[in-house]
């Protein structure tokens, strides 16, 4: 497929650059095929059924962006560098930390540059591709690294947020789900950002189930398609896990009727990718590529909670595909023309599976 066919036209003024507040008071299109409903996020209960079974990515968000500068060498001055974390190679071993990055200015790095972040908290370039580079940090164990990345990295916000404004100490945890647990992505789970701890109690009332999965968010959520055709496009892994009494959990609760609700894609990503040809999820401990486009033949998912995407971007192909193309492009076009909020701190769809 052309990558053309999933492009649209989204005015500057639809980016949300800060969350809505209270997060479950964000704007919520309702997707059943043709039929388009305007409600909110506090309205999911009613959305929803005893018995259903939401599935959340419980990721936690690391501060994976650092300033600092490349210390100067014979042929320069230092000069300030970017550093976004994007990967954790190997985690300690006897040459440090290492981590992949997106760096800026990647041109004015070569192997063997340190870079200095802060008091005893710098890496040194061990290779650079392109804009990325590979990063050692020298620490002396884990959780020393973990204790300078919070004290000296901030939330990884994407560009076209961190373009229009600085990074803000609220940021911290606006930018993290309410059960956000285990560390390791570098982009936040955005459908999650929307719940509250008051939402999630109704929803228990009210018999709708909830397990934890995780998937830990990395490099392809900042890259753009560049291919001309879908086939040509390489999705990046990200590691995720499914404990195999996560997966019982999730089997007993379609057995039994319930909807298998993914909030994100993230968790409809591992969900798939965890799914046997009956649907059943087995446990899963490895990485995912997998790339959804029209035409894929969906096993475990029965409706997705998820934002508005950008344009030719893989998670708008993802929503086309389980919902259909030409309801997407129209549900695009009614949150548009209504002010719907886009992106990561904008508003949320649910989408009922197409076929």
């Amino acid at each position: 497929m052309r990558v053309d066919d999933f492009d649209f036209s989204l005015p500057q003024d639809r980016i949300a650059l800060t969350p809505a507040r209270p997060r479950d008071s964000a704007r919520l299109l309702n997707v059943n095929r043709a039929i388009l409903q305007d409600r909110v996020v506090s309205d999911l209960p009613s959305l929803l059924r005893a018995g259903d079974m939401l599935v959340v990515n419980d990721t936690k968000v690391i501060p994976a962006q650092l300033y600092g500068k490349r210390a100067a060498r014979s042929d320069g001055p230092d000069i300030a560098i970017d550093v976004t974390l994007h990967k954790d190679l190997s985690g300690l071993n006897e040459t440090g930390v290492r981590w992949r990055a997106f760096v800026r200015p990647a041109k004015r790095l070569r192997v063997g540059d340190v870079i200095n972040f802060g008091n005893a908290f710098s890496a040194t370039v061990e290779a650079r591709n392109g804009a990325e580079c590979y990063l050692v940090f020298q620490v002396a164990e884990g959780d020393e690294f973990s204790n300078l990345l919070s004290k000296h990295g901030a939330p990884p916000l994407p560009p076209y947020i961190s373009r229009n404004r600085d990074s803000e100490s609220h940021d911290r945890d606006d930018y993290q789900t309410t059960y956000a647990e285990e560390p390791g992505s570098v982009a936040a789970p955005t459908a999650g950002l929307h719940f509250t701890h008051g939402l999630l109690k109704r929803l228990t009332a009210d018999g709708i189930l909830m397990e934890k999965i995780t998937l830990h968010v990395g490099a392809g959520t900042f890259l753009p398609v560049t291919a001309e055709d879908t086939d040509d496009h390489k999705m990046h892994a990200e590691w995720g896990e499914i404990t195999e009494a996560q997966a019982q959990a999730v089997n007993e609760a379609r057995t039994r009727g319930g909807r298998i609700v993914a909030v994100g894609t993230t968790s409809l990503r591992l969900l798939e990718s965890a799914a046997g040809p009956d649907g059943r999820i087995e446990p899963f401990r490895q990485e995912t590529d997998i790339f959804i486009t029209p035409g894929y033949r969906f096993r475990a998912v029965d409706a997705l909670l998820t934002n508005f995407h950008l344009p030719r971007s893989t998670l708008f192909m993802l929503v086309c595909a389980f919902a259909g193309t030409e309801n997407m492009k129209a549900a695009y076009r009614h949150a548009i023309e209504n002010a719907y909020r886009f992106y990561s701190y904008g508003d949320a769809c649910l989408l009922e599976r197409f076929r």
